[in-house]
C-alpha cells in the first residue's frame, strides 16, 4: 500500500515537474545575469522552491543587495507558503511524526499543495514525497541548464514554455470546482479579486506574494464562516 501511494505521488508529480523545468529554465537565464554558476543555481533552487521567490533572489543578487535585504525580500515573497503549510498541518493524522510535517512543509509549492490537499482523508506523507522526488529535481536541474543555455537561447522562447505551468495548475482546480459550487465560486472570486488587486492604487504596489496572502486569508475566512466544511469521523 505504501509503495502504491508513493508511486501515485510520483505519477502526479511528473506533469508538475515538466512545468517546473520550463519555468526554472527561464529563471536560470536570470540567474546567469546575476553571475551564478550552474551549481550555485541548483543549490539556490533546492532551498527556494518558488518561481517568484527565486526571481526576487536572483534580481536582488544582480542589484548587489545585502544579505539582510535578500533574506527579507525572499521571506515576504514566499510567505504564502506559511499559509499552505498550516493548512496541510490540519490534514495530517495526529500520529504523524514531526519529521514528516517538517519536510513536507519545506518542499511544498502551489501545485504540490494543490494535488496533496485535493486527496481525500488524511495526508499521507509518502504521496507527497513521491511528487517531490520528480518535481524538485526537475526544478533544480532546469535552473542549472537555464544558466548554461543563457548564453545562446533567447529569453522570449524560454518564457513561452512557462504557459504549460499555468495550464497544469488550472487542471488541478477545475475538477473539484466542477463538483462543488462553493469551490467554484471561491475560485471565481479569487480570480476577480486577484485582478482587481493588481490595478487598485496602493494595493497594486504590494508584492505578488503579499497580495496572495491577503486574498487567501480574506477569501478562506469568509468561506469558512459562511460555508464551513462538515467534519466527518475518520478511522
Amino acid at each position: 500500500m505504501n509503495k502504491k501511494v508513493f508511486l501515485q505521488g510520483f505519477r502526479d508529480g511528473i506533469p508538475i515537474g515538466l512545468g517546473y523545468f520550463a519555468v526554472s529554465f527561464s529563471l536560470g537565464i536570470v540567474a546567469r545575469k546575476a553571475g551564478l554558476t550552474p551549481i550555485q543555481g541548483f543549490i539556490a533552487s533546492f532551498f527556494n522552491l518558488a518561481s517568484a521567490g527565486e526571481y526576487a533572489l536572483f534580481t536582488s543578487i544582480q542589484a548587489l543587495a545585502s544579505f539582510l535585504e535578500i533574506a527579507i525580500v525572499t521571506l515576504v515573497v514566499n510567505a504564502r507558503y506559511l499559509l499552505m503549510s498550516c493548512a496541510l498541518a490540519q490534514r495530517f493524522d495526529s500520529k504523524t511524526p514531526f519529521v514528516h510535517r517538517f519536510f513536507i512543509g519545506f518542499g511544498i509549492t502551489d501545485e504540490l499543495f494543490g494535488i496533496t490537499i485535493a486527496r481525500p482523508g488524511f495526508v499521507n506523507p509518502l504521496y507527497t514525497y513521491g511528487a517531490f522526488c520528480v518535481a524538485i529535481p526537475l526544478w533544480c536541474i532546469g535552473t542549472s541548464l537555464g544558466i548554461i543555455a543563457g548564453t545562446f537561447l533567447h529569453t522570449r522562447i524560454v518564457s513561452a514554455l512557462s504557459v504549460a505551468l499555468y495550464g497544469m495548475f488550472l487542471a488541478i482546480i477545475v475538477p473539484p470546482a466542477k463538483k462543488n459550487r462553493v469551490i467554484l465560486l471561491s475560485v471565481l472570486v479569487a480570480f476577480a479579486l486577484s485582478f482587481a488587486s493588481s490595478i487598485i492604487p496602493l494595493v497594486k504596489n504590494l508584492s505578488g506574494g503579499t497580495r496572495t496572502i491577503i486574498l487567501t486569508v480574506i477569501i478562506s475566512s469568509v468561506v469558512a464562516i459562511l460555508k464551513p466544511i462538515q467534519e466527518e469521523n475518520e478511522e
